[in-house]
């Protein structure tokens, strides 16, 4: 029996466009603060003036247990089970309020995988928590020596009974520090062919088992982390999909990262690093660049691009808020946006000037990555965006494998030749 949520909005798909915007004003004039309902009519800046992330951390339960996070699921898992055009509606009211959804790779990477290849029991347990931001997750996947050929991983899962035993090594894991899930995709038959061999796991990182090892970057930040298994136990009913089925479950949320990775309107994070064309055109006119020919042109080129990948990226948000998954037409705005945030965080770096290379508490002789935690904090913002920005070619899964699963999964080009494709794991060559 599907257990419903109180706070939910009493709306269905009957309601006619009026009574939804009805509904959401009167929400936000009860539920919203008043200072940041004013800050809005200022503008996003202003909204962040006002509300600190702590404090918005602390009020988010009463937006997600209204069901307007996530108004397209379902409502036992804290939805409202409208169409996308009724939730368009909504987001037309809460827009300019910017109420960011927390928990993103809960949303867009846990999400994809529990609503295709989980049991009922299973999304009734873990997406509530994910909506609320109760319980964050991330992704096991990278090992030492499997990136890019994810496949070849070589994370054990052996089953005794009713458990898996799981021992391996992950690297790589963007905020395993503060999740409490972990999905693992783990290798249950090495006699297998690589991709067969292969089953999903919802791992607890809280086990005794579980050790998480901070890898802190140039910037000063902490995002990624290495992950070490040291035989944990995991029950059966953590297992997502089939046995031996987990390459075509992982799928699922590699094509959510994709998305998210993608940028504004992908329904996911908007820039993971730096700034956006439209705030170095501001930066410009602040400094007395923009009168110069050449800034101009080249910051008019980046915004224009970046609208050109909203507007491809809205196809895949459209999909996924008709109840599907992302799927590989993700990769074409993952490709994009790597480049694409490069050049603008690189552009930002040029409009500061002597500013980018040199700033207030960066002893002399000394590089970020040698005081972790310490001055690397007083980084400028353009400088910190530029310098996390280079991930953003590597994470989701490297441009050059997206582009892989473009030309094989959209185009519908043949397949590079692959001599040990039906090859069983021990027996296929991997570093």
């Amino acid at each position: 029996m599907h257990v419903l949520h109180e706070g939910l909005l009493d709306v269905d798909r009957s309601a006619t466009d009026a009574e939804l915007i009805d509904v959401a004003r009167a929400w936000v004039a009860e539920h919203v603060p008043k200072e940041w309902r004013e800050a809005s009519l200022r503008g996003r800046a202003a909204i962040r003036e006002v509300r600190p992330l702590a404090e918005y951390e602390a009020w988010y339960p009463i937006f997600a247990n209204s069901g307007l996070a996530v108004a397209t699921w379902p409502r036992p898992y804290l939805g409202l089970d409208l169409t996308p055009a009724q939730a368009r509606v909504l987001d037309s009211v809460l827009g300019p309020l910017n109420l960011g959804r927390l928990n993103p790779l809960g949303l867009n990477n846990a999400a994809p995988a529990l609503f295709a290849y989980g049991s009922e029991e299973q999304r009734l347990r873990f997406l509530p928590p994910i909506v609320r931001n109760e319980e964050k997750w991330c992704q096991l996947f990278s090992e030492p020596g499997a990136g890019s050929d994810l496949a070849s991983l070589s994370t054990r899962a052996v089953r005794d009974g009713d458990i898996w035993v799981l021992t391996g090594q992950k690297v790589w894991t963007t905020w395993a520090h503060v999740s409490r899930f972990g999905l693992c995709l783990a290798r249950t038959d090495p006699q297998a062919p690589k991709r067969k061999g292969l089953t999903y796991f919802i791992v607890d990182l809280d086990d005794p088992h579980v050790e998480v090892r901070e890898l802190r970057h140039i910037g000063g930040e902490v995002d990624f982390n290495e992950v070490f298994l040291d035989e944990v136990p995991v029950p059966d009913s953590y297992r997502l999909g089939a046995i031996g089925e987990g390459w075509r479950a992982a799928n699922a949320t590699l094509a959510g990262e994709r998305q998210m990775v993608a940028g504004a309107g992908s329904g996911g994070v908007d820039r993971i690093g730096g700034s956006g064309a439209d705030r170095l055109i501001r930066t410009a006119r602040a400094n007395s660049m923009w009168h110069q020919p050449a800034v101009r042109q080249r910051l008019t080129s980046l915004y224009a691009e970046e609208s050109v990948r909203r507007w491809t990226n809205e196809r895949v948000r459209a999909a996924v808020k008709a109840g599907g998954t992302p799927g590989p037409a993700a990769s074409i705005g993952k490709v994009h946006q790597g480049a694409l945030n490069q050049r603008i965080q690189l552009a930002a770096t040029d409009l500061l000037g002597a500013s980018a290379m040199a700033w207030v508490g960066a002893p002399a002789g000394t590089v970020a990555r040698t005081d972790p935690g310490g001055w690397a904090e007083t980084l400028p913002y353009e400088v910190k965006g530029m310098l996390r920005s280079r991930a953003n070619t590597i994470e989701g899964g490297t441009t050059e494998i997206n582009k892989n699963v473009l030309g094989e999964q959209v185009l519908g080009l043949p397949r590079e030749p692959d001599p040990y494709h039906d090859v069983s794991w021990e027996a296929t060559p991997r570093s």
